[in-house]
């Protein structure tokens, strides 16, 4: 069963409330993880020149289905703190973290206002978490992200111990739950994390697709964008 999701409740698809892919690694990358949106999961039609998507990314995990409406709910909450982030021209990849059934912290990007590659939404939200909670509640908490982490981000949640990752959009250049490299389940590290993705994934690809056909004057050899349009096909 395909799930043609909406995260605006009653909304259209393609309206302002959509969300992102994944953070950049480096501030140097910040062009390469703009052009990312025409290449990968956030473009399905572009790559294949048909009118039909050549793959299944908006069926979700059975395992999601099972309470669909609590894992939206999270996630929706994860694309508004995107939104607030891509308000403020930052890249829209936000998070939350939820314990015993509730959201007890969030994180977006801040990679384009500090300068700073590693301050992606998940570090800034497991820093948040640990000001109020011990680590080892983290064992007990699952994160609901836009996008696939990136190979550090989904290390970082490995050691740290995380229930469970559910995301948005898969990351074809730098996803670490499988997309590139499957950090969270690979054998031989510490204890992995099962991870789900697609939940409200159309929207993380729009809210992607409106920053990255803006001027990005933090990027090292800013590209013009005058010549880009946002497409509304996902």
């Amino acid at each position: 069963m395909d799930f043609l999701q909406d995260s605006s409740p009653g909304g259209s698809l393609f309206s302002p409330s959509t969300t992102t892919i994944t953070n950049t690694i480096t501030p140097r990358h910040l062009n390469d993880f703009l052009d990312f949106a025409d290449v990968s999961d956030s473009d399905d039609m572009a790559t294949t020149g048909s009118a039909v998507p050549t793959n299944d990314k908006d069926k979700l995990d059975p395992e999601v289905l099972k309470d669909l409406e609590r894992h939206q709910g999270f996630m929706r909450q994860a694309i508004e703190v995107a939104e607030e982030a891509l308000a403020g021209g930052e890249t829209p990849v936000a998070c939350v973290l939820v314990l015993d059934g509730e959201v007890v912290a969030r994180g977006m990007n801040d990679t384009n206002r500090s300068l700073n590659g590693t301050r992606h939404a998940e570090f800034l939200a497991i820093a948040q978490f640990l000001s109020k909670f011990p680590i080892t509640r983290l064992k007990e908490t699952d994160l609901y992200v836009t996008v696939e982490p990136c190979i550090m981000c989904a290390s970082a949640l490995r050691q740290y111990g995380i229930r469970c990752v559910y995301y948005g959009c898969g990351n074809d250049r730098f996803g670490g739950n499988g997309s590139v490299l499957a950090v969270h389940s690979d054998k031989g590290l510490e204890e992995g994390y099962p991870s789900y993705g697609g939940i409200f994934r159309k929207d993380a690809i729009m809210l992607l697709r409106r920053f990255y056909i803006q001027e990005n004057e933090n990027a090292p050899n800013p590209r013009a964008k005058g010549n880009r349009e946002l497409k509304p096909v996902v």
